[in-house]
């Protein structure tokens, strides 16, 4: 099917999987490619979307390292200048055990790609290096390291940039409720005919992926092998002479607690933060179950607001002001400007879904970004590509592959090592209704 470059691909959600999977396949010469979301890109509640999201290649496993390491190469080059932007990253977590881990684990995959680092062995060097660092950052023994080769990107922009290559490369987009996929229509053999829409006739096509992060499990079984988590991001507005105070603040993260933090983002005045941890849950309600007709554990909302919510539960509130007061306290209780939920698709061990679906012999599965899929959004296009037509490494099409071994087996969401906090929990219903 791939090797017809006038196969009709249909593309089921327009974040940075779909988009990066859209451009490689439109370079390639396919000619009749179509994407299809809630509204256009940058979709407001989507995780590829926000001001924000950190680049850095620091990981312990070596696959991800490097090709988070390839893709920050392809950030720095002129066609990502005034998307990209090179910032020092300090990682710290020696408050648990978990945190010890991963810091020797990273830093010993670093060293094995003979890549550099400088150790963090108390506070007192750290704010030496990095002054406006006010707080006492993590509780002792303080440990942790700099890596002043990373950064981060502007994701609206970075997504805009991709739509638009898109756009000028002949790939076509139906947004809004005509793009809201809410069904499959199969054949006798399980082949995918068509999909359905919240209005209109359905949408046919030969091959289709579904890079539909969060919403993905709504609308096909997906074996206990992802789940929606939401997590939260704070906003707070700084002023003309605070931006210039904070300008030089390096992006910090506590593995420990699950914090971490951007330089300020000068263009909006804002000073933003989150917590990378285990979050929150939220079982679809009855209406949704009855629009996707899927079992599904956790979803976000179905229909797209304009805006993230401004909303976040009073336990997550409360971290990122304890975060706040470990870094920069003078700020822990101003008031934000704005608080929301960021809707992760988790997989038990972190690794991303490039895979065909088992029940269905002509949808691929893209994504599963477990919260760090973002930053390899310039090079995700070559892998999707090789995914699709099954020419991927062994070892990541291993990695990388459709699991349905989880499904009999209980709390498999153990996670990569990097979360951190406390566990996993659903909203209550008086939570529930802010969103």
């Amino acid at each position: 099917m791939m090797d017809n470059k006038d196969s009709r691909i249909v593309i089921v959600g327009a974040g940075v999987f779909g988009l990066a999977a859209a451009r490689q396949l439109a370079m390639e010469g396919y000619r009749n490619l179509l994407v299809l979301d809630r509204s256009m890109p940058p979709v407001a509640d989507g995780s590829s979307s926000d001001i924000s999201r950190m680049i850095r290649f620091d990981y312990a496993d070596d696959d991800y390292l490097r090709i988070a390491h390839q893709a920050y190469l392809e950030w720095s080059q002129p066609k990502y200048q005034g998307i990209f932007y090179p910032a020092p990253f300090i990682l710290t977590g020696n408050t648990s055990a978990h945190g010890q881990a991963w810091i020797a684990s990273t830093t010993a995959a670093l060293t094995r790609r003979d890549l550099p680092y400088t150790r963090l062995e108390d506070v007192a060097a750290t704010k030496q290096m990095h002054p406006v660092l006010s707080g006492p950052l993590a509780a002792p023994p303080f440990n942790g390291y700099l890596n002043t080769q990373a950064g981060w990107a502007d994701a609206n922009k970075a997504i805009s940039q991709i739509r638009d290559d898109c756009l000028e490369l002949g790939v076509s987009f139906l947004c809004g409720r005509s793009g809201t996929v809410v069904g499959l229509e199969t054949d006798a053999s399980k082949k995918i005919t068509a999909v359905r829409t919240l209005v209109g006739s359905p949408i046919e096509g030969d091959c289709f992926l579904l890079t539909a992060g969060a919403w993905g499990s709504s609308l096909v079984p997906m074996y206990n092998s992802t789940l929606t988590t939401g997590q939260v991001v704070a906003y707070l507005r700084l002023t003309p002479e605070e931006l210039a105070q904070y300008r030089d603040l390096p992006m910090y993260a506590n593995f420990s607690t699950g914090w971490f933090n951007f330089p300020p983002h000068e263009e909006t005045g804002i000073l933003k933060f989150a917590i990378h941890g285990w979050g929150y849950t939220r079982a679809p309600d009855q209406e949704e179950m009855m629009i996707v007709n899927q079992a599904n554990v956790s979803a976000p909302p179905l229909i797209p607001p304009r805006e993230r919510r401004n909303f976040v539960p009073a336990d997550g509130e409360a971290r990122l002001r304890e975060g706040l007061r470990e870094i920069l306290p003078e700020l822990a209780d101003r008031p934000f400007e704005k608080l929301a939920l960021c809707w992760y698709t988790d997989t038990p061990t972190g690794d991303f879904i490039l895979d065909y679906h088992p029940d269905f012999t002509n949808l691929f599965v893209g994504g599963a970004g477990s919260g760090h899929g973002f930053k390899f959004l310039p090079v995700l296009g070559e892998y999707m590509s090789l995914a699709l037509k099954k020419a991927l490494p062994e070892n990541l099409a291993h990695k990388w592959r459709f699991r349905t071994d989880y499904a009999t087996r209980e709390d498999v969401f153990l996670g990569d090592g990097s979360r951190g906090g406390p566990i996993r929990r659903e909203l209550n219903p008086k939570e529930r209704a802010k969103l």
